[in-house]
């Protein structure tokens, strides 16, 4: 069975109106679109999850615990709930909203990526235990953030374009 998860219509604006377009053509055309970004962090760690190599752009790179674009009329918090759970078999997380961040990026693949994204921290009340969907994730890893910034800064290559926008634009701490 072919998967199909790319080919969805997400909000985007096209002039001063939000519509429905398709998630491919928004990023080809690099039209700004609401997105929704998770850190889940743990006892001085944030999970980092690597993109699965199948993904339409930016694949293999690491990046911050969830990322997605809610679905048309989705409110972000409960987009950034059902994300957690379809990516990382995390649920229940309690999140709170630490900053909206707007980026524009080429992701590779002559696509952009021009997001107005809202930024939740989770910080959960036990230890979590990420079960990755293998078509959306390829590895996690659990990093303290001033580790992180090191390595973004040493090899940026290896992570999202984005990570390193959200870090320095949200303030973000454990």
């Amino acid at each position: 069975m072919e998967d199909r998860r790319d080919e969805i219509a997400i909000p985007a604006w096209e002039g001063d109106r939000l519509v429905p377009v398709d998630k491919i053509e928004v990023h080809r055309r690099g039209l700004r679109h609401p997105a929704v970004s998770v850190f889940v962090m743990w006892q001085g760690r944030t999970l980092l999850q690597q993109r699965a190599a199948a993904k339409y752009h930016t694949p293999g790179l690491w990046t911050n615990s969830c990322c997605t674009h809610p679905l048309w009329g989705e409110a972000a918090e409960d987009c950034a709930k059902r994300r957690l759970g379809e990516e990382l078999g995390l649920v229940d997380l309690p999140l709170r909203h630490v900053g909206q961040v707007e980026y524009r990026a080429a992701v590779g693949k002559e696509l952009i990526e021009h997001e107005l994204v809202e930024v939740y921290l989770a910080k959960p009340l036990r230890e979590p235990r990420p079960a990755p969907d293998p078509l959306e994730v390829q590895d996690t890893d659990w990093v303290t953030l001033e580790a992180l910034r090191i390595d973004i800064a040493a090899r940026p290559e290896r992570y999202t374009p984005w990570l390193a926008i959200y870090l320095a634009e949200t303030g973000l701490t454990l």
